[in-house]
């Protein structure tokens, strides 16, 4: 059985465990991190990622870190071409808004919050909150403008894995308590998502 490493709470981890859902892979989660009785900082974690982070996939003898990377390898084993198309111009459409949340909407919210949401006392500048809060609410009118000219999800008629990826993100948005502009596409996309199988248990489970 393939077996996750990380914990509920992780945005990363979930993004994984969605995947697993909605294609239908059994899987062990084996908790990992704050909050666990297994720490990242182990010698035996350490072994598998070096960088001390969740998730890490262990397939057999496979192991993989990286969220992404591995939501990818999972639609890419089980055949999910409806996740990730294998022709090279649609596959760049998806993976286009993988990198870009994993990169540019990431760095844009990560200030704001941990400042709001986790309450770290090493987020306390008001000027590099507000900076972090006008850059994530650019970002999501980025997403707001593109679900105007697209059809149900962010590629075409169908879900995929950009829409796991930044499905997780507009629910990280929506749970933190900043000034939210108005955006109905995202809205109506998001009850799109809230319908697909996982959301409850992987999304909106209590978690930013």
């Amino acid at each position: 059985m393939l077996v996750i490493l990380g914990k509920a709470s992780s945005i990363n981890v979930r993004k994984v465990l969605w995947v697993c859902e909605i294609i239908g892979i059994p899987y062990q989660l084996e908790p990992y991190g704050s909050g666990t009785a297994n720490s990242v900082e182990s010698a035996e974690f350490l072994a598998l990622n070096p960088h001390g982070m969740v998730p890490v996939m262990i397939d057999d003898d496979f192991v993989l870190v990286e969220s992404n990377t591995i939501c990818r390898y999972l639609a890419a084993k089980y055949q999910r071409s409806d996740l990730l198309p294998a022709g090279p111009a649609e596959r760049a459409q998806v993976e286009k808004w993988m990198d870009w949340q994993i990169s540019d909407l990431n760095s844009a919210w990560r200030y704001a919050f941990m400042a709001i949401a986790r309450q770290s006392p090493l987020h306390r500048d008001a000027e590099l909150l507000h900076r972090s809060c006008v850059e994530w609410n650019h970002h999501m009118r980025v997403i707001e403008q593109h679900l105007e000219t697209h059809s149900s999800f962010l590629t075409g008629s169908q879900l995929s894995l950009a829409d796991i990826v930044i499905g997780l993100s507009i629910h990280r948005w929506k749970s933190t308590a900043l000034d939210h502009p108005s955006f109905p596409n995202i809205e109506a996309y998001y009850l799109r998502l809230s319908e697909l199988p996982g959301f409850v248990a992987h999304v909106a489970n209590g978690y930013p």
